[in-house]
């Protein structure tokens, strides 16, 4: 067994074992909230009816429907049981809808807001990071203060200011939602144009954001390049400036895309809040929904989702790490 058999199989256990943890944790924690869900949904279907027998009969019912009534272990058991057929249950708040499906609408809204967002902010905030590195003066002086500011602003907050200035006081940008109320989804240029409307600002909020925060990123590892020795050497054998800053350049990048590939993997779990805010279809406003409703199955699903994403990310990371990353490979070597 090679050195990196051996690397790949130490990470996959634990990982393994982080994933077993984040399930226990998914099915526990939803159910340490204080409140039981079954009575609200109970008291609405009960809505009208005066014999307390047949009350209590639709009461049992659905404890019996939703597995609530057996004790927390049995319950975990069917949990996983139901895992490993794809099966994630169905939802209290929006019964009889199963939770994949739900899940299933929202991740397309919540990968559209994203992934746009990531990708425009990344490469915006790494070409001006670089440009501000490399020219300084006047540039690099207006630049890392005002990329520092906005850095420092969290999604949320900037979502509430832009939402407050464009849409409430300017009326400029619709105030919430994926699309106009009133609009059936299907494809047409109208509701194309309601899609884009309802997804500039939220949008906007994540790409200013994440400009900030790549600008500093890249602009730190730049000087720090600049200033390497082997920077120094290639300016007194006499290289072009353009030339050995493209090197300098490639080598800046190297933790910025370890950055990206991480903000890629997590983005289902990324400014979750942000969607809250804009009332935006997607993951986060499902989960606040399912937060308020009590509803068990929902809040396990939105959170499996984003654990499982967050850990295939990670995971990806360091396989990739461990193939391309010299020292990652010395290290292999001396512990065999």
């Amino acid at each position: 067994m090679n050195a990196y058999t051996k690397y790949f199989i130490r990470k996959s256990g634990w990982y393994l074992l982080t994933l077993l943890i984040a399930l226990i944790l998914n099915f526990m924690l939803p159910r340490l909230i204080e409140g039981n869900p079954v009575s609200t949904i109970a008291s609405q279907v009960s809505q009208g009816m005066t014999d307390s027998d047949s009350i209590k009969r639709v009461y049992d019912n659905f404890m019996k429907e939703f597995g609530v009534d057996k004790p927390l272990v049995v319950q975990f058991g069917i949990y996983l049981k139901n895992l490993v057929s794809g099966d994630l249950g169905t939802s209290f708040g929006l019964y009889p809808r199963k939770v994949s499906n739900i899940l299933a609408s929202a991740v397309p809204w919540t990968v559209g807001l994203q992934l746009p967002a990531i990708l425009v902010g990344w490469i915006l905030g790494n070409v001006l990071g670089a440009v501000a590195a490399y020219r300084k003066g006047v540039f690099d002086k207006v630049l890392f203060p005002v990329a520092l500011f906005v850095n420092s602003i969290p999604f949320f907050t900037l979502a509430i200011i832009m939402l407050y200035l464009l849409a409430i006081t300017f009326k400029w940008f619709p105030m919430g939602g994926g699309y106009d109320y009133q609009m059936v989804p299907h494809f047409s240029l109208d509701f194309i144009l309601s899609v884009i409307r309802h997804h500039t600002l939220p949008f906007l909020s994540i790409v200013l954001v994440t400009i900030g925060g790549q600008a500093i990123g890249m602009r730190e590892m730049s000087i720090y390049e600049l200033n390497s020795d082997y920077v120094l050497y290639s300016k007194l054998l006499g290289i072009r400036d353009s030339r050995v800053a493209r090197y300098v350049f490639k080598n800046a990048m190297l933790p910025q895309i370890t950055g990206l590939a991480l903000s890629i993997g997590t983005m289902v779990g990324g400014s979750l809040i942000c969607e809250i805010v804009f009332s935006y279809p997607g993951i986060g406003t499902w989960l606040f929904t399912a937060i308020r409703q009590l509803d068990y199955p929902l809040i396990s699903g939105c959170t499996l989702l984003i654990a499982l994403t967050v850990l295939l990310a990670n995971f990806t990371i360091e396989i990739i790490y461990g193939i391309v990353d010299p020292r990652i490979k010395a290290a292999q070597m001396e512990e065999n």
